[in-house]
C-alpha cells in the first residue's frame, strides 16, 4: 500500500471486482459519494438497488476495532434505531480485496436537516437518547477513547512540526494552543468525571439524513468512548440564547429514552476547542493525500491560518466563560 496516496490503487475497477467477489452482480455503474477519510461508492446491482461500499483508510482502525463499529451498528439496528448498518455478506461485514478491507451497505437517501425546528431538535434527541441508552449496556474494547491528549497535545504538535504554520504566526499559536489545552485540562480533565460509554463521536448534520420518516444516521466510522454531550454539542449552532434552546429541545426528545448529566454542559466549550485544534490536525497529516489539497486548498495559505489564530483566540475566550445554562 501506497502510504503517500493510499487509494492511488483503488480505480473504478478494483471497486466493481470487491464487490462482485462478495457475491454481488454490479451493472457497472460506480458513482464516488463525498468522504474524504475512507472512499465510499455508491455501486449498481443488476437488478436490484443499488449498494454503498466502505473503503477504510490503511493503517487507521484494526480490524478489531471496525468489526467494533459494525457490532455497534447492527445492535442498534437490532432494537429498531435507524441507524445504516453493514450488511452481513457471506457471514461477514468485513471484507479484503487487494489490501483494501471494506464494508457494504444498504443505499438509504435523504437531505441534510436544518433542525431550524423545536420538533426536528426533539426528534434527532430521541434518536440520540436511544442510541445512548444502549451504547450504556456494554463498553467499547478496540474503539478509541476521547482524550485531550490525542485530539488536544498530539495535533498541535504536529501542526508546530508540519511547517504549514507561516512563521510570523509559530509563536502566536503555541501560545493560543497551549493556554487553550491548559483550559480544557482544568475545565474538562477526565471529562468532569462525567459517564463514559459509546457514543457516536461525530454528530453532525452532515452525518444525518432526513426523510419523511424522519432522521438516520449514516456513518459510525468514529464510534467511541466518551461522555454523552459529545453527541450533543455539534447540533447547536449561534449565539448563547440559540443554542440553549437548541439544547433544551434536543433534551426533551433524550431524555424519554435516556437521563443526562447537567453538569456535562460545562464540557461544550472545552470540546469545541479540542475539535478545532484536532480539524488543523487532522488536514496536516491527511496533506499527503492527493484529495486533500484538491478538496481544501485553503488549508495550506497564510490566511487560513490567521483566521484559526483569531478563531482559537476567540475560543480560549469561550471557554474561560461560565457554561452555557438552560
Amino acid at each position: 500500500m501506497n502510504p503517500v496516496a493510499p487509494f492511488y490503487e483503488l480505480s473504478p475497477e478494483t471497486v466493481l471486482d470487491a464487490l462482485e467477489a462478495v457475491g454481488f452482480r454490479c451493472d457497472g455503474r460506480v458513482l464516488a459519494l463525498n468522504s474524504y477519510e475512507n472512499r465510499v461508492y455508491q455501486i449498481g446491482i443488476e437488478d436490484s438497488s443499488p449498494v454503498v461500499a466502505k473503503f477504510y483508510r490503511p493503517n487507521r482502525w484494526s480490524d478489531a476495532a471496525i468489526r467494533e463499529e459494525h457490532a455497534f451498528s447492527l445492535e442498534l439496528a437490532a432494537q429498531e434505531i435507524p441507524v445504516v448498518a453493514p450488511l452481513d455478506v457471506s457471514g461477514s461485514t468485513l471484507h479484503v480485496h487487494h489490501g483494501f478491507r471494506y464494508a457494504v451497505f444498504p443505499r438509504r437517501g435523504g437531505r441534510w436537516p436544518e433542525l431550524g425546528k423545536a420538533e426536528e431538535r426533539e426528534w434527532v434527541g430521541r434518536f440520540l437518547g436511544r442510541i445512548h441508552a444502549v451504547g450504556r449496556v456494554r463498553p467499547f474494547f478496540d474503539r478509541m477513547r476521547l482524550s485531550i491528549d490525542t485530539l488536544g497535545r498530539e495535533s498541535r504538535r504536529f501542526v508546530l512540526e508540519s511547517g504549514f504554520l507561516p512563521g510570523y504566526l509559530e509563536e502566536k499559536y503555541a501560545d493560543v494552543t497551549h493556554d487553550l489545552i491548559e483550559e480544557i485540562e482544568a475545565r474538562a480533565g477526565d471529562w468532569g468525571g462525567a459517564r463514559l460509554t459509546r457514543i457516536l463521536g461525530d454528530c453532525h448534520r452532515g452525518n444525518i439524513l432526513w426523510t419523511d420518516a424522519g432522521p438516520h444516521f449514516v456513518d459510525l466510522d468514529d464510534c467511541l468512548t466518551g461522555p454523552a454531550v459529545q453527541d450533543l454539542w455539534m447540533l447547536l449552532a449561534g449565539d448563547a440564547r440559540e443554542m440553549r434552546g437548541q439544547l433544551a429541545d434536543i433534551l426533551s426528545g433524550y431524555e424519554q429514552f435516556a437521563p443526562f448529566d447537567r453538569a456535562e454542559i460545562a464540557l461544550i466549550e472545552p470540546l469545541r476547542a479540542l475539535r478545532m485544534i484536532h480539524y488543523a490536525g487532522w488536514l496536516a497529516r491527511r496533506w499527503d493525500d492527493p484529495a486533500f489539497p484538491s478538496a481544501f486548498p485553503w488549508f495550506a495559505g497564510p490566511r487560513y491560518w490567521e483566521e484559526h489564530h483569531r478563531a482559537l483566540e476567540e475560543q480560549l475566550g469561550a471557554v474561560r466563560a461560565p457554561p452555557l445554562e438552560l
